[in-house]
């Protein structure tokens, strides 16, 4: 493997992740940009399933984001508690809203649609609290973009397999999609989250399961047996609508 150039390894782990865990299942209605965005805040730091509790509870209660964007940051926080980190996040919906708002005239991402992919990434994260993984979020579930968002998980494991050899999320981000075969960012991404919660785990990772046993990098692997317990398949930002 160590001679395949980087995309066709690429395309490699792809397939035997779609293999193992099959195609993810997208979202039968692509979400507006700003929902998703919202979204993507409220999942940092914690479970899928309390995100989409915290984001439903803003769907349900207000009935759109200009109606959200008059509140101060300090009541949004309550209708997002179940999700954590309220204050952080409160302040960083409320600050976007209101900054797109005061530049945009209107709470609307549509403007984007006619940015290149790195262009969108540059203008997102001149917002405040808005990161990189956030942008990229937009750009692959929202605007159907060939982008693979890095989060923790998609981190570890690609410098684990030995895609890349880098120190945080950003790096990996913008090495592996300058790279990255078109047409799989969904089903790549995905498949390395599950790959991430289910299997190779930050510590004791369950490497006598792994699909990818024989072509990952990493010098400490567990080949102990192990009994498997039930999947972790639920995406946020597969069911945001």
């Amino acid at each position: 493997m160590d001679k395949q150039p980087l995309p066709s390894k690429i395309r490699k782990i792809n397939r035997l992740l779609v293999k193992k865990f099959g195609i993810p299942q997208k979202n039968r209605i692509t979400p507006d940009p700003v929902d998703l965005l919202i979204a993507t805040i409220l999942s940092q730091n914690t479970n899928d399933r309390n995100s989409y509790k915290a984001f439903i509870n803003l769907k349900e209660k207000f009935k759109d984001w200009d109606e959200l964007e008059k509140l101060p940051a300090s009541k949004i926080e309550k209708y997002i508690k179940v999700a954590g980190l309220g204050k952080q996040k409160s302040k960083a919906i409320k600050g976007f809203l209101s900054q797109l708002k005061k530049d945009k005239g209107k709470i609307s991402l549509n403007y984007l649609r006619e940015y290149s992919s790195f262009d969108i990434i540059e203008d997102l994260t001149g917002y405040s609290g808005i990161g990189v993984k956030t942008a990229s979020c937009v750009l692959l579930f929202s605007l159907g973009r060939n982008i693979c968002p890095v989060d923790t998980h998609v981190h570890r494991t690609t410098n684990r397999i030995g895609l890349v050899e880098t120190k945080s999320p950003d790096k990996t981000f913008f090495i592996l999609n300058e790279i990255l075969p078109e047409g799989i960012a969904h089903q790549f991404h995905t498949n390395l989250i599950r790959l991430g919660r289910e299997i190779c785990r930050p510590a004791k990772p369950l490497c006598s399961v792994c699909p990818l046993v024989n072509i990952c990098k990493h010098p400490h692997k567990n080949l102990n047996p192990v009994i498997r317990k039930g999947s972790n398949n639920f995406m946020l930002l597969d069911n945001v609508s």
